[in-house]
């Protein structure tokens, strides 16, 4: 029932752009002749209800470039399914030419020439032409947000949320689920909701840490097109592992499944003839809901920001990945009839920043919420002499950044910075901005630590990280990616029983093998404890930057993975 008629229109209205690659401004010129707005929102839709799917923009109002991961491993049963292909593989099994608009969107090949032209991607002001162009065709679509959108830049920091609050409330989302939106600690988040946010806040798995009860709505139910939709929220279930609890106490997470089982039970119940999991789970965890939960019909993924131009069908169940950072919206038509969802259409809608016109109220209103910060955000700390990028399974350039700054600022052997994936890129020649330093590092627990720590403890850090994303069983992959290290190499196998993945830990400076009873100096930030003191580290890159000038980043080959 899936059909692949509005993706191959866009990938086919792009084929001639192929060898476009440093073509430059002409090339640009020319992406832009073929590729028009109306190709790529596409005409009206099938079946009687549609769906709007946005995720992960973590607070990029702004069109921004984005490099897709060169490295996603899956393990276990995941290994070589979407989304854990990538490159030359990806566009084989989706037919997408290389050097193509698609390509540049959707891989990370030739990611500079192709950057060059065809431009940036993304902005909200783009992404309201889309919903609106939408709801014009089909005015009941539902709009739903899968979460990490009041996080990741510097006015979401400074308005704790509220400028991307105002935005998707001018946007018209109905239903929104959540993750780094607790990092701005409960108290905010509930003041938030009850008192500026419009759309639906579902967490179904969101429950009181004391009473063991459910917090924020499991669901809510709509009618649109004649028919009862069920949209169940999910959000991340590892929050209080993968960020700071100390930070929402009172409640308590987890994936509860069958807790979604009875809910999902119960809107059947109640007359939902379409079931949808709005989720912030990461696709190999829903992939596996849609094994073990019968009676979903469609789950909206996020929180692993993977994009991806077909659903993936699991049984009855269809998983719909709509990227992050605003580079894409998804459109899914539905077909309901005698109660039950007949036939799906999907559209994954790039949002092409030099195609797609500005709303122009949107731009006005991202435009008010910037204000009070341009002065500061627009200021250039230095000069981007290689292509800065974070995205992958294990270091990204920015990574390296991060970490050469906190072993040259904080006077450290070795480096860790989390495997976050949010982070815009930055192409070589490109000014760096106080703006591009924060889209990489905005968070409420900032500070930069300094501390002691053995071989044995840093082994230990390092398996524990390892078995949060390469457990073959996707319900313990509790993390985002693996940890970055500066100053220090690994072996890593991913495919390796937990305890026996890394080895070959090594010194860089001495060239010296890691020994478990010795002590080194170790920067890091993003630390999940409290009352942790430091610096931010955004002064602290800051400052790496304005000595360097331009940054230039060597290939980090200290990472040695073992291929599965």
């Amino acid at each position: 029932m899936i059909s692949r008629r509005h993706f191959l229109q866009a990938a086919m209205a792009t084929s001639a752009l192929y060898g476009a690659s440093g073509f430059g401004n002409w090339a640009r010129l020319a992406a832009q002749q073929q590729l028009t707005q109306d190709d790529l929102i596409g005409g009206g839709g099938s079946g009687n209800v549609t769906l709007v799917h946005i995720t992960d923009i973590h607070a990029q109002t702004q069109p921004l470039y984005f490099r897709e991961p060169e490295f996603n491993l899956g393990v276990g049963e995941m290994t070589g399914l979407p989304p854990h292909i990538v490159g030359a593989d990806f566009r084989a099994m989706y037919g997408i030419e290389q050097g193509s608009a698609m390509d540049y969107a959707l891989t990370y090949d030739d990611f500079v020439s192709l950057a060059n032209a065809y431009g940036r991607m993304g902005g909200v002001d783009r992404i309201a032409t889309v919903v609106n162009a939408i709801k014009a065709d089909r005015p009941e679509a539902l709009v739903l947000d899968g979460g990490d959108t009041w996080h990741g830049s510097l006015p979401a920091l400074r308005t704790e949320g509220m400028d991307m609050v105002q935005i998707m409330n001018a946007l018209g989302v109905d239903a929104m689920t959540s993750h780094w939106e607790f990092t701005l600690g409960s108290a905010r988040v509930n003041e938030l909701i009850e008192n500026h946010v419009n759309p639906a806040f579902l967490g179904a798995n969101i429950f009181d840490a004391e009473w063991d009860e459910p917090v924020f709505d499991d669901y809510r139910m709509y009618e649109r097109g004649g028919t009862n939709i069920a949209v169940i929220g999910q959000a991340f279930p590892y929050l209080p592992i993968a960020n700071p609890s100390w930070m929402f106490p009172e409640y308590s997470f987890g994936l509860r499944r069958e807790r979604i089982a009875e809910v999902v039970q119960q809107v059947r119940a109640q007359g939902a003839e379409v079931v949808v999991l709005l989720s912030h789970n990461g696709f190999d965890v829903d992939r596996k809901f849609a094994e073990d939960i019968p009676g979903i019909d469609v789950i909206l993924t996020g929180h692993t920001h993977d994009a991806l131009p077909e659903p993936v069908q699991v049984g009855n169940t269809f998983l719909i990945a709509s990227g992050s950072h605003g580079k894409f919206v998804s459109r899914i038509d539905l077909d309901v009839r005698d109660g039950a969802m007949q036939g799906i259409e999907h559209r994954l809608i790039p949002i092409f920043s030099d195609v797609i016109t500005p709303d122009p109220e949107m731009a006005a209103l991202v435009a008010e919420t910037r204000a009070p910060f341009e002065a500061e955000m627009s200021e250039v700390i230095g000069q981007a002499g290689s292509l800065l990028y974070r995205r992958g399974n294990f270091n990204g350039t920015w990574d390296d950044v991060i970490c050469n700054a906190l072993i040259s600022q904080r006077d450290a052997q070795i480096a860790l910075s989390p495997g976050f994936r949010w982070g815009a890129t930055v192409v070589p020649g490109q000014n760096i901005t106080r703006e591009d330093i924060f889209n990489a590092t905005a968070m409420s627990y900032p500070a930069a630590y300094r501390s002691e720590m053995t071989g044995e403890f840093l082994k230990l850090i390092m398996e524990d990280v390892a078995d949060n994303i390469f457990n073959p069983d996707p319900y313990y992959q509790q993390g985002g990616d693996m940890v970055r290290v500066g100053g220090m190499g690994y072996r890593i196998d991913p495919a390796a029983e937990a305890g026996n993945r890394v080895t070959n830990m090594t010194l860089l400076e001495t060239g010296e093998p890691i020994t478990p009873d010795q002590t080194y100096v170790v920067a890091g930030w993003a630390s999940v404890n409290e009352g942790t003191e430091g610096p931010p580290i955004w002064d602290v890159v800051e400052n790496h930057i304005r000595e360097l000038g331009t940054v230039n980043i060597e290939p980090n080959n200290s990472v040695d993975v073992v291929a599965g």
